[in-house]
Order: structure tokens, then C-alpha cells, then sequence
């Protein structure tokens, strides 16, 4: 008895390793899976720019790097508001009480993102609004709003046929640069509830049709494995908006099966293991006991980075040495 309608995913003919290089950008869908890469030893780098959420400023900043066109005093995505600096493409994280503070930011990443686009073997890529905020007064796209006022911006839906367009000439650019990079779409299955939940839907549509359009990547199909699969609140965090941790926890399987090999998807496991391992939190730190197990957890790491020298567990290595009293 089928109780679920499963989504048929394709085996995608090339495989992430680990020893692969990935790039991901986009919504904060995209944090949440790459926070699971990163934890199973993936050399993956998330949102250098903050979180996006529509495919324009997502492809801005792509274009902005393959150029390293340098912010300086006088870009026009450099404003100073009453709380700050901040950069209209940048997240608020980047945001400082000075302009030269606030360029120094945004220009170290944009530089190390730029090396890692023309090395990395993925770059994945998460959409999960079409609708873009524009300057009322300039007309410039803005990736950010930084809490200013309603009044400055005009709000707009992009049709799909304006994003296949401007994503297919940066495909291009990609792969002229970067021969070698595989590039994964996905939708965010996470609602934009302000946007109203009809034109939340319209909005799906214009991703999810201009990503059909696109022949140079591939479609990773989260969003439908969200309402399809997961077609149950049971699945949803508390503000019935946001996937809960086990829906995304199934969904990264659903993607490991898919671009993993069972090798990498073992050696996966045993990164995660070490991961929780390092994150336990022992009611006796100091006992004879707990010192033993970090012991053990260290000798594990040791052994599966002479195994894969290309595994950092830098800060696994780091949080055990903080309770491994010699």
C-alpha cells in the first residue's frame, strides 16, 4: 500500500564527492542543506553573500564575480541609512558603522567567491521568490531592503521567460569560464506568506517554469517532494511555513541518493557520526568515562583522515581538544 505519492528521481550521471569543490546560493533553504554537506565533510561554501532569495540578484552577483568588479565609495549599492552602511546587494551581516569597513566586506567576498566559482565542480542554486524590490527613484535592483521604508521600493514579479533568459546567457558565461562546473536548480518549497499565499503560488510557477526552460542544468525537484511526499503539517515547523528539521533532514537523503554514490553516502554517515559524537553534551565531562570517549572520537578522525586526507575536521578536532584532558 502506497501511502505517499514519491516523486521518481533520475540518477543524475555525474556524482558529488568529497573531494569536489561546491559552491551554493540562494534562499535559506539553500543554508539548510548546505549546513548538512558542510556537517558530512562536504568542501562546500553557502550564501558568501548573505541569503537570496530571487534568481535576479542571485545572477547579479554571479555575473559580478566572473567580472570582480570591485564596490568602491561611489557604487550606487553602497548607502548609508540611520542605522549604518549597508549594501543593497549584500546581507545585513555585512552591514557596518563604516563605508570602508563595509566595502572591505563586501569586496573580500566577492573576490574568494570569484576563485572558488572558477575552481568549484557544482554550484547549486536555490530560488524562492520571482518577486524583486526595486529603488523607486533609480530603478535598481536591490537584493535586500534592510528594513527601510515600503515607500522607497516597487514591488514586481519577474515572468519566467525574463529569468530563463538572463540565467541561459549566465550559463554560458559559467561554462566558458568553468568548463567543468555542474549546475543544480531548486525551488524553495518554504511559502513567502507575505507575499499572500495565491501570489506566493504564481511566484512558484514563474521559478519552477523558467527552470523547465534551462538546458544547461539540472532540477533538483525539492519543492515537489515538500508538497507531494510531505504532503502533512507533521512535516512543518511551528509557523506551519518552513519545513521542519526531519523534512529537510528526508529531503537531503532524497538528494544523496540521487548525486551520491553508496560509497559517499557511507563515508557521509561516518562524518555524521563523528559530528554528533563531538556535539554530545556529557552530564560528567571530567569522568573517566566521557575522556575515553573523546579519545576514541579523536583516534576515529585521525583514522579517516589518513584514509581521506581531503577531510577537514578542523573544528571537531578543535571542540574535542577543549574536553580531552591528558
Amino acid at each position: 500500500m502506497e501511502l505517499t505519492t514519491r516523486i521518481d528521481i533520475p540518477q543524475s550521471a555525474e556524482k558529488i564527492r568529497h573531494g569536489d569543490t561546491l559552491l551554493m546560493l540562494g534562499s535559506c533553504f539553500a543554508d539548510e542543506v548546505g549546513e548538512r554537506l558542510r556537517r558530512d565533510q562536504f568542501d562546500v561554501v553557502v550564501n558568501p553573500f548573505g541569503t537570496l532569495y530571487n534568481p535576479a540578484s542571485i545572477c547579479a552577483h554571479l555575473l559580478r564575480c566572473l567580472s570582480e568588479r570591485e564596490y568602491d565609495a561611489a557604487s550606487p549599492e553602497i548607502v548609508e541609512c540611520e542605522d549604518g552602511w549597508h549594501s543593497w546587494m549584500h546581507h545585513s551581516t555585512f552591514s557596518a558603522e563604516r563605508r570602508d569597513m563595509l566595502i572591505d566586506r563586501v569586496n573580500h567576498a566577492l573576490h574568494t567567491t570569484a576563485q572558488r566559482l572558477r575552481s568549484a565542480r557544482w554550484l547549486i542554486v536555490t530560488f524562492g521568490s520571482a518577486y524583486v524590490y526595486r529603488l523607486k527613484d533609480s530603478g535598481m535592483l536591490v537584493a535586500n531592503c534592510h528594513k527601510q521604508a515600503d515607500s522607497l521600493f516597487l514591488r514586481q514579479r519577474l515572468a519566467a521567460v525574463d529569468i530563463a533568459d538572463m540565467w541561459a546567457q549566465a550559463l554560458q558565461l559559467l561554462h566558458a569560464v568553468n568548463p567543468e562546473l555542474h549546475v543544480v536548480f531548486t525551488v524553495s518549497p518554504i511559502r513567502h506568506r507575505r507575499d499572500g499565499l495565491h501570489q506566493n503560488q504564481l511566484s512558484k510557477a514563474e521559478l519552477l517554469i523558467a527552470v523547465d526552460a534551462l538546458r544547461d542544468a539540472d532540477y533538483f525537484p525539492a519543492y515537489e517532494i515538500m508538497l507531494d511526499e510531505l504532503r502533512d503539517y507533521r512535516f512543518y515547523a511551528d509557523d506551519m511555513v518552513h519545513p521542519s528539521t526531519q523534512a529537510i533532514d528526508y529531503i537531503y537523503e532524497r538528494f544523496a541518493d540521487s548525486y551520491m554514490t553508496s560509497d559517499t553516502q557511507a563515508l557521509a554517515a561516518q562524518c555524521r557520526d563523528i559530528h554528533r559524537a563531538v556535539h554530545h553534551r556529557p552530564f560528567h565531562p571530567e569522568s573517566p568515562q566521557h575522556q575515553q570517549f573523546v579519545e576514541k572520537t579523536l583516534a576515529r578522525i585521525q583514522q579517516l583522515q589518513q584514509l581521506h586526507p581531503y577531510l577537514s575536521f578542523a573544528e571537531e578536532i578543535e571542540l574535542c581538544n577543549t574536553q580531552f584532558r591528558k
